[in-house]
């Protein structure tokens, strides 16, 4: 099992050249790269092992990531990737309200802010489109949109039903069979 990794090596890894190109377009084997590498991070920041992470925003931006970002690549496919959202979206809330995201480029400040439109509460979705609003992050905020209309549309993302034993309306099965569908 590896080893729990510093923020900065979070960080480095995430932001990374070769990394960047896989965030919403992953594959198997960087989902197993993840798992291989990070999972005691993961595992120690669920936990709450790393909340000393939060005293400064590298760290608390390692820790989002972490709870938020990898649990969907680690456990795609299985409710456990949405297990440790709540978590990230407290901590990122947290943080703003420190903040912690001035001084993040604009990429990481999207990362900091993702547990919000990630989130199936119709205020969280308003809150994540307030702040890539706020911070001019357009290409985000065309996502967060999306996002929240789903939310408001439906309550929920149908694409979570199976995976979270959700039964499924006759609308949201519709939708899910249509162009228009979102997958997450």
């Amino acid at each position: 099992m590896s080893e729990t990794v510093t923020p900065h090596e979070l960080i480095d890894f995430w932001f990374s050249k070769p990394v960047r190109r896989l965030w919403f377009d992953s594959t198997p084997e960087f989902d197993r790269q993840i798992r291989e590498r990070f999972l005691t991070t993961f595992e120690a920041a669920a936990a709450g092992e790393l909340d000393a992470w939060q005293e400064t925003p590298a760290g608390v931006l390692a820790l989002v990531i972490a709870l938020d970002q990898f649990p969907l690549n680690m456990f795609r496919g299985e409710a456990r990737s949405f297990s440790t959202e709540a978590q990230a979206r407290g901590i990122a809330a947290a943080a703003i309200e420190r903040g912690f995201d001035e001084p993040l480029d604009d990429d990481q400040k999207a990362f900091l802010y993702l547990p919000f439109m990630h989130s199936e509460s119709a205020d969280d979705q308003a809150r994540s489109v307030e702040l890539f609003e706020a911070a001019g992050l357009t290409d985000n905020l065309k996502w967060a949109r999306h996002h929240r209309d789903i939310i408001a549309r439906f309550g929920r993302f149908p694409h979570r039903n199976a995976i979270l034993g959700r039964e499924s309306t006759s609308e949201e099965i519709a939708y899910l069979a249509s162009d228009e569908a979102f997958h997450g």
